[in-house]
């Protein structure tokens, strides 16, 4: 049960300020002269230790400004904690304007339910809020439904741990204005986050993101019901097992394949996996996908996942589940990130080594499996299309194209674009929407990615390429053959807290007025440069043409046409601190050339490339 101040008690009016309060502000504004902490910092301090929404917080902030805590009092309080690509994502604290606490919850939720109110003209409406399985998870899942309530919203909470595509879809299911999911993704067991969704069941666009992110930061006092009392009055409606049988029923309807025989290992990597995943690809008959156990059970500190990080992005996570895979002989290990949107593959190649695959290749194979499905039954014409967003490989636009049907492929990052993209297009002509962070989608049924569709449609795809005696790899290999050889990279330059943002900023600057014009033998012939909206020549960097939508942090630099190109793009990341780098390759692939040839010789540049990109970046931040 919260102790933020009840509906009753938000109404009393705030204390005048006590002297030490007024001397903890004088000392602060001290250090922050003295650059002990920053502008922003004392900023945020002055309103928590002055405003009576957070006058539960003052005794804690006065203990540390007493103690002449600086550093800790910066950390926690540098910023206010933005909503980015995926809403508001941090690290949990008790308290603190930079962090994911009570306070940063319940003023999300706050925001949410007073937009609401401004867009229907009146209070209430419906909302679904679901969690998943992270330490404190469920806490803020209820808090949240509090304060819903307490502004008037029939609430909807899920009785337990559940799928973000669930929340997507009961968000639809149940005629709901708005929906809140309690996550933060593959985060570290440190973290949390909020994600807010509007009534397409997508995550909050323009105008409605902007909307909100102006409510939550003007909350003082939240309003905030009892649990117990808001439950029995029907306030709070728990929710469960008839909308996880309609999730289900949604996905397993979507299936291309009656072919099922697959031995597989699939690990929800301690999240709530078994609720979506799981659970689809039993019902659907797959006998022989086992859960592998050590990771099976809920348990946000993610005990036995390495390194603790639950990201099935990074290879180590597939060391415990490979194990067993190779004693069973598994031909394909599947993994889920915490909140189930994601779906990760490792798979055994004719030698008995399993491969990591790429968000990117897995984002292929589903593509090209779909498209050979619906084509070969009559389900595809060219008013169909397939969405990916401008950081995914080019290979999928390139095999929704030779299938003659539409390729959108000039989207920003987060699945919302694709969301709003299916929505403007028409649902019935959505073919395939996917990112190359493991995010995948074919449907109407929910508006955000959902690694079980993902794993449904790879274990078909899987199952048949078995009985030819085939692998996933061996489908990419003709792919390539046919396409060109694609090969993708990633890499992050993390930089924490106030002065990180500021290594961002410069490095920002760098990339949009001096930017690099060559790098390991690669010379650049121009950038897309999408937050100006321009496009500039290089190496003279100067404008040539506009550059319509979209709008957002994102630079893409390209070099001129050969027989192997090689461009980047750069964005700092909408969810955590840190600035992003996406990397292409394209080699042409000759009929009666080796592949294997290729293949070498181009990540043998392409990772020379990134090494060179690396350099440059640590030479603007020394500089």
């Amino acid at each position: 049960m919260s102790d933020l101040p009840s509906t009753t008690e938000s109404h009393q009016t705030a204390p005048a300020l006590d002297p030490a309060v007024v001397q903890a502000l004088a000392s602060l504004k001290t250090a922050q002269g003295a650059g002990q902490i920053g502008e922003q910092t004392l900023s945020n301090l002055q309103r928590w230790l002055t405003e009576p929404g957070y006058a539960r917080y003052v005794p804690q902030i006065l203990a540390l400004v007493q103690g002449a805590k600086f550093d800790e009092l910066d950390s926690l309080f540098w910023e206010v904690i933005p909503f980015g690509t995926g809403g508001r994502r941090g690290v949990m604290t008790e308290f603190g304007s930079a962090t994911m606490n009570e306070r940063t919850v319940a003023e999300s939720a706050n925001g949410i339910a007073v937009y609401l109110a401004k867009v229907r003209g009146t209070a209430g409406g419906r909302a679904v809020i679901a969690c998943d399985t992270r330490l404190r998870s469920d806490e803020f899942a209820r808090l949240s439904a509090q304060v819903l309530a307490a502004h008037g919203l029939q609430v909807f909470l899920f009785e337990s741990h559940r799928s973000t595509p669930e929340l997507s879809f009961a968000v639809r299911h149940l005629k709901c204005d708005v929906g809140i999911m309690i996550s933060a993704s593959h985060n570290p067991p440190s973290d949390n986050g909020v994600k807010a969704y509007w009534s397409n069941g997508a995550q909050v666009l323009p105008p409605h993101d902007k909307g909100i992110i102006e409510c939550v930061y003007e909350s003082n006092l939240i309003p905030v019901d009892d649990y117990d009392q808001a439950v029995a009055d029907g306030k709070i409606q728990l929710i469960g097992a008839d909308v996880d049988e309609a999730f289900t029923r949604a996905v397993l309807r979507m299936s291309l394949s009656p072919t099922r025989e697959l031995k597989a290992l699939y690990t929800p990597l301690h999240g709530v996996g078994e609720t979506s995943v799981f659970r689809v690809l039993q019902e659907a008959g797959f006998e022989g996908v086992e859960i592998f156990e050590p990771q099976r059970q809920a348990d946000g500190k993610f005990p036995n996942v390495p390194n603790h990080l639950p990201n099935p992005e990074l290879p180590a996570v597939f060391d415990p589940p490979i194990e067993q895979a190779r004693a069973s002989g598994a031909a394909v290990v599947l993994a889920s990130d915490p909140d189930a949107d994601r779906l990760g593959v490792a798979v055994r190649d004719h030698d008995g080594n399993y491969v990591h695959l790429t968000g990117n290749r897995i984002a292929v194979l589903l593509t090209d499996y779909v498209l050979r499905k619906r084509k070969g039954c009559g389900m595809l014409g060219p008013q169909h299309f397939v969405v990916e967003t401008l950081v995914t490989t080019p290979l999928v636009g390139a095999l929704a194209r030779a299938a003659k049907i539409r390729a959108i492929d000039n989207l920003l990052v987060g699945f919302k674009y694709i969301a709003q993209t299916m929505d403007r297009e028409g649902p019935d002509r959505f073919v395939f929407g996917c990112e190359e962070s493991l995010g995948y989608l074919s449907g109407s049924y929910a508006r955000d990615k959902d690694a079980s569709i993902a794993a449904l449609y790879l274990c078909e795809c899987a199952a048949e390429l078995q009985k030819q005696n085939k692998t996933l790899l061996d489908r990419l290999d003709e792919l390539y053959r046919v396409h060109g050889y694609y090969l993708e990279g990633q890499r992050s330059e993390a930089c924490k807290g106030p002065k990180g943002r500021a290594l961002i900023e410069r490095l920002l600057d760098a990339l949009a007025n001096d930017p690099p014009r060559e790098l390991a033998g690669v010379q650049f012939a121009r950038v897309r440069d999408y937050q100006r909206h321009e496009i500039r020549s290089l190496p003279d960097n100067l404008r040539v043409e506009d550059l319509p939508e979209p709008q957002g942090d994102l630079a893409i630099f390209e070099s001129a046409p050969s027989d192997l190109t090689i461009s980047f793009a750069a964005r700092p990341s909408g969810t955590e601190p840190k600035i992003k780098f996406y990397f292409f390759a394209r080699a042409a692939c000759p009929e009666g050339a080796d592949l294997e040839d290729i293949k070498h010789t181009t990540a043998t540049r392409l990772n020379a490339f990134q090494d060179a990109l690396s350099a440059w970046v640590h030479k603007i931040w020394e500089s």
